[in-house]
Parts: C-alpha cells; structure tokens; sequence
C-alpha cells in the first residue's frame, strides 16, 4: 500500500521518516505534559503517604484491573494490526485495528462505571466532598488526591477517545482499500497505521504508570 508523495518531499521514504518524527515529537509533548501531573502525585505522596494509600483504598481495584488487562490486551492486538499491514493483508489489519477500537470503548465504558462509583461515594473534589476518616478535620491531602485522580485519569480517557476514533475511521479505510487492490489513498498507508500503533502504545503505557500509583499505592 503505497502512498502518494506529497510536493515537498523528494522520495516516499522521506516523507515516510519526516511523518515517524513528527509522531515522536508529539508524543514527547504528551510526555512532558504528563510528566507534570505525576510529578505532582509523587510530590503528594511523598508529604502525605498516610493520606494516598488511604484514598487509593476507596478506589475500585477490580474495575482498574480490568482496564489494565483490556489496554494491555489491546496493545497486541494492535501490533498485529501493524504486522498484518506490513504484510498487505488489509483486511486482517482493519478487524485487528476495529478490535482495538472496541477494547478503548470497553475501557472507557468501565471507567465511566468507575467515575460513578467513586462520585457516588462523595469523593467528588469541592464543597461537597466526603473525608475518608483520616483526618476529617482538614481533607485537604485527600481531596487532592482525588482531584489528581479525576484530571489524571480524565486526561487519559480522553487520549483513548481520540485513540478510538482514529483507529476506527483508519480501519473503514482499510476494509475499503482491501476490496479495490488499486485504492492506495494516503490516509492508509503503511505509515498512517504505524503512526497510530505509537500513539496507542503511548496511551497504554501512561495508563501502566497510572494504575499502580493510583490504585495499588494502598496496597503495597
């Protein structure tokens, strides 16, 4: 599946490494921007250990695990994804990318799940929230673990959102590329699903970091 060469690139190849650096460019950014936030929880932990184990307890553990075992899953799914397209089998690649699409979607179904359980429960930051008990007198340590908890995770769902739609529009494109050997559109080619096989592998590895520091920190 070759793609058309854009006019400012000389050969295929080119605008092919020029579009690789530019997905390892962004996802240095979204690393950098990350990297604040957990910069923050360690900060958090490091003054009030007692505080973050406590709220890591309230959290859903089975409910993390099994978004933990969905993403990781989807992650080989999704390198077979690439592999099949490497090997022009577009139609193996499009179920194995419409695959992946599915388990984002499953995930993001268990978190929305998981939102409802924790907000329920009164650990919603703000005026309203409920004090674990440790120190009700002043939450404060334990408030903003939840509010860590909510940007964290809220951050990261919406990288799985886009993640899914991607993913799902590149897949259409490829089962109609495997029904007309002679379709080649750029949007699909070798490249485009390489590119979005690092941005998911991005996204579940942010999620690797996050599950142990949120959910198991009261469990170690």
């Amino acid at each position: 599946m070759s793609a058309s060469i854009e006019h400012h690139f000389e050969t295929e190849e080119q605008q092919r490494d020029a579009a690789t650096l530019g997905m390892w460019v962004f996802l240095a950014t979204e690393v950098l921007f990350f990297g604040g936030l957990f910069m923050s929880y360690t900060f958090l932990r490091w003054s009030h250990e007692a505080a973050v184990e406590a709220s890591s307890r309230h959290l859903e553990l089975a409910l993390g695990s099994i978004n933990t075992a969905l993403l990781l899953t989807s992650s080989f799914v999704m390198a077979a994804g690439v592999h099949f397209t490497e090997k022009g089998r577009y139609r193996m690649a499009a179920a194995m990318l419409a695959l992946t699409a599915l388990m984002g979607i499953g995930f993001l179904a268990v978190k929305g799940t998981e939102y409802h359980a924790v907000i329920s429960d009164g650990h919603w930051p703000g005026s309203r929230f409920h004090a674990l008990g440790l120190s009700p007198a002043a939450p404060g340590p334990e408030e903003l673990f939840f509010w860590l908890y909510f940007v964290m995770t809220g951050l990261h769902a919406l990288h799985v959102l886009a993640g899914v739609v991607v993913l799902a529009t590149i897949a259409v494109m490829l089962e109609r590329s495997s029904k007309n050997a002679r379709s080649h559109p750029a949007s699909v080619s070798r490249n485009t699903v390489h590119n979005a096989g690092l941005y998911w592998h991005f996204v579940d590895i942010v999620w690797v970091f996050l599950f142990p520091l949120l959910y198991l920190a009261g469990h170690w």
